[in-house]
């Protein structure tokens, strides 16, 4: 129902009362006679007056009601898309956390493959005895497994991610493989 309906409701409702007391007051009929007629014309404009009043009251009602259901449908949506807005942004946060990850592990898998490359070159380049070769070897192995489990650690997170789980904390054995395999490059040229 319209407010403006309601109020104009309200103004009717007012000037029958007003009316209803004009007839009250007839200044010129006699004191009993007026008596009796007002009390029945105050009964019947009070009757009146209170079933307008009554109607408008329900109309007033009604339209709060329905304003306080439009607003109780407007909260839950409003909690449905923040609730929808959060869960995107996590999952946009986990999904930048998975790629910086595989970014690391990918850098880590060709680091890997350039110092085993490099490490072949040693090989033909510095002419070594057995002990040099040996722990030469040792590096290549040591590069190798920085390499595979690089490319393993990236098929694990990004199964991860898939899956909905959190990422797990990758470890560093990658990277402690790839120092690892340099530092016994390294120790190899000086044998």
């Amino acid at each position: 129902m319209n407010v403006g309906n309601l109020f104009r409701a309200y103004e009717t409702v007012m000037a029958l009362r007003d009316a209803a007391r004009k007839l009250k007051n007839p200044s010129s009929e006699e004191p009993s006679t007026a008596l009796s007629q007002s009390a029945a014309v105050q009964g019947l404009a009070g009757q009146i007056e209170t079933r307008l009043t009554n109607v408008v009251v329900a109309a007033l009602r009604e339209a709060f009601d329905r304003d306080h259901a439009r607003l109780e449908l407007e909260r839950a949506q409003i909690e449905e898309q923040r609730r929808r807005t959060e869960e995107a942004l996590r999952l946009e946060l986990r999904r930048q956390a998975v790629d910086r990850e595989i970014a690391r592990l990918r850098l880590l898998a060709g680091t890997a493959l350039v110092g085993w490359l490099a490490s072949v070159a040693v090989l033909f380049i510095h002419s070594g005895g057995v002990a040099s070769r040996v722990i030469l070897g040792v590096g290549w192995l040591l590069l190798l497994g920085a390499l595979g489990t690089a490319f393993n650690t990236q098929g694990r997170v990004s199964v991860q991610f898939i899956d909905g789980r959190q990422p797990v904390a990758v470890g560093a054995l990658p990277l402690w493989l790839l120092l690892t395999g340099f530092a016994a490059t390294a120790v190899s040229l000086l044998v």
